[in-house]
């Protein structure tokens, strides 16, 4: 999860509301403010938890107020989503958030891509890129994944890792220095994959081993 666009957003709303997420007003403060105001901040509030922590424990308190009958619109309610929202904030800040499931998968992305290395360094260079390239092209639909980009169409058909690589962008997970890298990282794959065996060389097999592995380390999933 890239945590600074999603941070971004979050502040944003919070210096809309004119305070910071380690300082929230009391109930007490908005008493005086219009109903439909405070059911907007609410809902807006409650937005961003659903779109970034769909199934967290910020998400399932931020909802207590409305399983006790609470109105959106009333200031307790907005100040408990507050509240859950600013936790999230934090959390995501202090890197806290990396689960399990994202701790195995760079586990075993870190193993995959030490076998292609070894394949490289004793003169397999052709399996060596086919193994690098599948470890970014999965890592790729699981960044699109956390970032709440489809990677299959209605159909149920997978997308394209350059169409991913293209929404990835579009979607702030990276700029387009990056996906013009991942498109010549999948171009070499590709190569590798389809038998293009002489498109590339033992060096540039390396090359794609370690910049895979760097591009695991900056972008996280």
């Amino acid at each position: 999860m890239d945590a600074d666009p999603i941070l971004a957003q979050i502040d944003a709303l919070f210096s809309e509301w004119g305070f910071g997420p380690e300082a929230i007003p009391s109930w007490e403060a908005f008493r005086e403010s219009r109903t439909s105001e405070i059911a907007r901040r609410t809902t807006r509030a409650m937005a961003l938890l659903e779109r970034f922590a769909p199934t967290s424990t910020y998400l399932r308190a931020a909802k207590e107020p409305f399983e006790k009958g609470w109105d959106s619109g009333e200031s307790e309610t907005f100040i408990a989503v507050a509240a859950a929202l600013a936790a999230f904030r934090s959390d995501l800040q202090d890197g806290y958030l990396k689960t399990l499931e994202e701790l195995i998968h760079a586990d075993l992305f870190a193993d995959f891509l030490e076998m292609a290395s070894e394949l490289q360094v004793k003169g397999f260079k052709d399996p060596a890129a086919v193994i690098a390239g599948s470890v970014l092209e999965e890592h790729s639909r699981k960044l699109a994944a956390v970032s709440g980009i489809p990677t299959a169409k209605p159909s149920g058909e997978s997308l394209k890792a350059s169409v991913i690589n293209a929404e990835l962008t579009k979607g702030g997970a990276y700029n387009k220095l990056v996906e013009k890298s991942v498109t010549a990282w999948l171009g070499l794959r590709n190569s590798a994959a389809h038998g293009e065996y002489d498109a590339y060389d033992d060096a540039q097999a390396a090359a794609l081993i370690r910049d895979v592995r760097d591009f695991l380390v900056r972008h996280p999933a």
